[in-house]
């Protein structure tokens, strides 16, 4: 008996030590910029809702055709090997199996369990090739959209390029989808949220331009806070990812260098 139990624990040590080593190689491998970073949209009916269904039904790669231009913009400040850093491509419906959600305050412990459990989910449904295994993974939660509505929060890991990201199925609301959709892309490739608990956006971090006189209003905001600063204490969502950068902070977190 004991020595079944030590056999499982090996076992078990071994599986974590591939999981971490996978990883390090897939982070280092999207951090380097050489090539285009490969991001697959996999949308989902949150709902079940006929709406939302027929809004997804129409979906077209050009919808997120702003994700690419942003970043191939924003990287021009920066120096990189590749001039397209992102080539967004949209992945199959899912219907049958969607990925395992967090539960809200959940322990440490707990955290880490899920995010097992999400990556064994996604390599089982969206299995990764020799040719893809560095792509972004966004699984697309599209929910009716509803004024009164507050969608659950969405997630970027960089431990397995892996995204939820929860969004209102409706065209009005298609660009500020691709803002999420791009903020949680850059939590995949190690970007750090750059707001308070009050959701205000951090200073410095979180300010497009910090160093601008007087400091209020900003007139785009930072994409890891996707606010923009009016006042110390007031800030507007960004309506476009043309109102939004990639400030010097963020760059370096995913291994941007500057010019």
């Amino acid at each position: 008996m004991k020595l079944f139990k030590i056999i499982r624990i090996l076992i078990l040590l071994l599986l974590l030590a591939s999981v971490a080593f996978y990883s390090k190689t897939q982070k280092l491998k999207s951090q380097s910029w050489a090539s285009p970073l490969n991001v697959v949209i996999y949308p989902l009916n949150a709902d079940n809702s006929p709406e939302v269904a027929d809004y997804i039904s129409g979906l077209k790669e050009d919808d997120f055709i702003e994700i690419d231009d942003f970043f191939q913009r924003q990287s021009k400040n920066y120096s990189i090997v590749t001039p397209q850093p992102t080539l967004t491509t949209l992945g199959q419906t899912l219907t049958d199996h969607f990925p395992p959600t967090p539960t809200p305050n959940s322990s440490p412990l707990e955290i880490i369990w899920w995010g097992l459990k999400f990556r064994y989910w996604a390599f089982r449904y969206t299995p990764d090739s020799e040719s893809n295994h560095h792509r972004v993974r966004v699984f697309l939660h599209y929910h009716k959209a509803d004024d009164n509505s507050v969608l659950q929060h969405s997630l970027g890991m960089d431990k397995g390029l892996l995204a939820i990201v929860h969004a209102f199925g409706d065209k009005r609301q298609q660009a500020q989808n691709n803002i999420i959709i791009a903020h949680e892309l850059l939590h995949t490739v190690g970007a750090t949220d750059k707001y308070g608990a009050n959701n205000q956006p951090a200073f410095p971090e979180g300010y497009a331009n910090p160093d601008k006189t007087p400091l209020h209003p900003q007139k785009k905001a930072e994409i890891m806070s996707a606010r923009i600063p009016l006042t110390v204490t007031k800030s507007v969502m960004a309506e476009t990812l043309k109102q939004c950068v990639i400030n010097q902070q963020t760059a370096k977190e995913i291994n941007w260098s500057a010019l």
